[in-house]
């Protein structure tokens, strides 16, 4: 027999359950928040502590939930590997107020050797299992290493984000900001970002863009690294109208030697570049846990490539290289290529299977 549907008190009366807004803060609050976060409809985190070695956890967020930092959140050092926040529900929003810092601590951890050795270096926020959700104006302040996990989400914004790692200039590495893979419709927009490695990397997904954007101090706009991993395809991803300086990379695309996966549709349009370190434009089927390494392969084929309005005249340093493109045998196709103005750096030699809307220089 049917179970039957709630009476209108019991919805009323369910619905004035999570209506409050609950506000935690300091060390205490810590606990209390994790506890507590099936019976807030809005979330309000005042300066937070949050104890070593572990997640401030708000997974599993009730529909239509809103989270809200205030002042600095603060996370205290312990060797692990995070995350250090993690956020996941339906419907639901996280904001920053005017003031509000999330503080990862990296200077602690900062060793110049990032994730690949060293002391191990929690990660810092993890958006995953989102669906229609928007994540707003907050400051990421010293991420330890990568700033943001976003994987397996749906229709997910994120606005007015800063990620600054400018103090790791030194020795800070793998701090990574917006990291995405197996995610569908993700927009961010108005991002600004100072750190040591992508402003953004998309290993997978489809529908993804990242607009107006400002990247300064890192490895600029990735694609990739694609292939090897549990989800291969890249699929219908833009950037758009934004800045990258001061960095090693402008734009990137790796695909993996010797893997299988797909690349289709990236466009990079309306890209400023300058201060570009080594390599303007680097499009790369040879991959390999580091950049043009021997000969290229042709299992994750770069196709629907659209480069167009980039501007970088006297962009790449007299050291580096301007555009490099090293594609596997018939793996590459189906490119635009206009309004390109990448100039400072010298002529790579060891291009191939360059399509023929473009050149190495």
């Amino acid at each position: 027999m049917p179970t039957a549907a709630p009476s209108p008190a019991a919805v009323e009366r369910a619905l004035a359950k999570r209506a409050a807004t609950c506000t935690f803060s300091g060390t205490a609050g810590y606990s209390s928040a994790s506890k507590s976060k099936a019976a807030c409809s809005t979330i309000v985190l005042s300066g937070l502590t949050v104890p070593a070695g572990v997640t401030l956890d708000m997974t599993g967020l009730p529909d239509e939930t809103t989270l809200i930092f205030q002042g600095e959140t603060t996370f205290a050092y312990k060797e692990w590997s995070g995350p250090l926040f993690a956020v996941s529900g339906n419907n639901v929003k996280v904001a920053g107020t005017s003031s509000a810092v999330l503080n990862g601590n990296g200077p602690s951890y900062w060793d110049g050797q990032g994730g690949s050795g060293g002391v191990t270096k929690p990660k810092f926020f993890q958006a995953h299992d989102l669906t229609n959700s928007l994540i707003e104006n907050l400051k990421i302040l010293n991420p330890p290493v990568q700033a943001f996990s976003i994987n397996s989400v749906t229709n997910l914004e994120l606005a007015y984000i800063t990620v600054d790692a400018s103090a790791g200039d030194s020795l800070g590495k793998n701090t990574d900001a917006f990291d995405i893979g197996s995610s569908t419709g993700v927009l961010i927009e108005h991002a600004t970002v100072y750190n040591q490695d992508d402003c953004v990397a998309v290993n997978s997904g489809k529908n993804i863009t990242f607009r107006d954007g400002y990247c300064s101090g890192g490895h600029g706009l990735s694609i990739g690294s694609v292939g090897g991993r549990s989800d291969n395809t890249v699929d219908t991803v833009n950037f758009l109208s934004s800045t990258v300086t001061k960095s090693v990379n402008g734009l990137r695309v790796k695909a993996v030697a010797g893997a299988t996966g797909t690349i289709k549709g990236v466009t990079y349009d309306g890209i400023t570049l300058s201060s570009i370190s080594k390599y303007g434009i680097l499009i790369e089927q040879n991959y390999d846990g580091g950049d043009l390494h021997g000969s290229p392969t042709s299992g994750v084929p770069i196709t629907a490539l659209t480069v167009k309005n980039i501007s970088g005249s006297g962009a790449v340093s007299s050291s580096g290289y301007d555009v490099v493109v090293v594609c596997g045998s018939s793996a590459c196709s189906g490119w635009t290529w206009s309004n390109v103005a990448v100039t400072g750096g010298k002529t790579y030699s060891s291009c191939q299977n360059v399509p023929s809307v473009t050149k190495c220089s």
